[in-house]
């Protein structure tokens, strides 16, 4: 309260201090112009207290208008905590409307993606539909065409053993089953032929290649025969060269050695000794 007072005064003296001023200014500065002093005094008061009275009207106005401008204020704070409040909520209304915009839009799409799996699916409903009649007008006429044989098959049943057609179905495919037994084991015995001629085939090359390669082997053993059989010839030619040249050698070399005897023998008959000297050592013969 104190502060406001002052506050006030601050405000009165500031807007009102040249007022007053210039108010004062418009009584008279000399004692000779002014009437007494106690009408002076008077005076004086009276203005004070129009002055006083005008200050506390002004006072009470400003205090009025304080008043108002806070309660103004107040109003204002409290338009503005709802204005916040409404724009909050404004907000998550709008927040609430997209989500629930995008969620509508979401669905849609998945409605209309399933729609359109849905007409896609009907499309191939209608399409399987026409193939599933196709299917049963074929059957009905191969039905129609089989017909025949059905009435050839009563004829059967009547001229047969047979009583009943399943009968005669169920022969036929024991038939057929046995038909099929032997087929797989003539293929198997087929498959055996062709997986022993195989067989035969690879042995057939590889002994083909053994005897390719003794008649190799063979070639070249006779071909080392033949080389050996000319060195044999050359040789034994040699040979018979060298025991002809022995026996020229052997029988000049016992000749020396008769002559050498007889030279021998005459020498110590001439020189009348007899010298003990093997008839079969020539150098020694010759030493002497």
């Amino acid at each position: 309260a104190n502060m406001e007072e002052e506050d006030l005064s601050e405000y009165f003296r500031m807007q009102y201090g040249q007022k007053l001023l210039k108010l004062l200014m418009k009584f008279p500065a000399t004692e000779e112009q002014s009437p007494s002093p106690s009408i002076r005094l008077l005076e004086k008061k009276k203005e004070a207290t129009l002055v006083h009275r005008a200050m506390e009207a002004q006072k009470e106005a400003f205090r009025t208008r304080m008043e108002a401008l806070n309660n103004r204020w107040e109003e204002l704070r409290a338009k503005e905590i709802q204005l916040k409040a409404y724009i909050k909520k404004f907000e998550q209304f709008i927040q609430e409307n997209d989500q629930k915009r995008i969620r509508a839009l979401k669905k849609a799409n998945r409605e209309k993606e399933l729609k359109k799996q849905r007409v896609k699916e009907l499309a191939k409903a209608k399409l399987d539909m026409a193939v599933l009649k196709q299917e049963h007008q074929r059957l009905s006429n191969k039905l129609q065409q089989y017909s025949i044989f059905n009435k050839y098959l009563e004829k059967v049943v009547k001229v047969s053993e047979f009583e009943e057609i399943r009968e005669v179905i169920g022969r036929y495919k024991t038939l057929v089953g046995m038909h099929q037994d032997l087929m797989q084991s003539a293929q198997e015995g087929l498959e055996m032929i062709e997986q022993a001629k195989v067989r035969l085939s690879h042995y057939t090359e590889e002994k083909d290649d053994e005897i390719l390669q003794h008649n190799n082997e063979l070639a070249r053993l006779q071909m080392r025969f033949d080389h050996a059989r000319s060195d044999v010839i050359v040789w034994e030619s040699r040979w018979a060269h060298i025991q002809n040249t022995a026996a020229k050698k052997t029988l000049m070399l016992g000749t020396i050695k008769m002559a050498t005897l007889n030279l021998f023998q005459s020498v110590s008959k001439q020189l009348k000794e007899t010298l003990s000297v093997p008839v079969e050592d020539t150098h020694k013969q010759l030493d002497m």
